[in-house]
């Protein structure tokens, strides 16, 4: 199943049109618009899914991808690193496949505090992370993994939609 863009996606979207350059990495590109966005700025962008049906879908449509369990098969480091995580809590009557597109662990903050433990291996000293993440994730949590990982952060956006808000960040060393 690939995570159809909704408003979380058009939200980072319009900071990755603004912020994306140099050698770009869209880490859990779902569709690929992330990645197709920064490549309006960059000719070095690389997808990255744990599902292998994202990346043949992002593939077809011209972009350097592959498989991958958040950082697991990356190599180099990168000027941009664009993340859509899942970041739900989890909800035990949500389907297995679904799942792996909306809940980011027990409390929807899990994946993104690894992220955080691992980005800094990946980044270039003046890059940026861009990140969305939703108000029902816990954003006291998520704002304490940034820090906690030497990690500093902006808010571009707060975003309100039915039931939650949406946060993007632009997240640098």
């Amino acid at each position: 199943m690939i995570y159809e863009p909704l408003e979380d996606s058009h939200l980072l979207e319009k900071y990755v049109a603004k912020y994306s350059k140099g050698k770009v990495l869209d880490v859990g590109t779902g569709s690929g618009i992330q990645a197709i966005t920064a490549m309006q700025n960059s000719e070095d962008v690389t997808a990255v899914d744990i599902n292998e049906e994202c990346v043949e879908f992002v593939k077809k449509k011209g972009v350097k991808s592959k498989k991958s369990n958040l950082f697991s098969k990356v190599k180099g480091k990168f000027d941009t690193i664009i993340f859509n995580p899942p970041y739900l809590p989890l909800d035990v009557l949500e389907d297995e496949e679904s799942r792996l597109n909306t809940t980011g662990g027990k409390f929807g903050y899990e994946i993104i505090g690894r992220f955080f433990s691992e980005v800094g291996k990946y980044l270039k000293k003046d890059g940026v992370v861009l990140i969305v993440f939703s108000s029902l994730t816990n954003k006291k949590k998520v704002d304490k993994l940034i820090t906690k990982n030497k990690f500093k952060f902006e808010l571009l956006e707060i975003l309100k939609v039915p039931d939650e808000e949406l946060y993007c960040y632009l997240v640098k060393m």
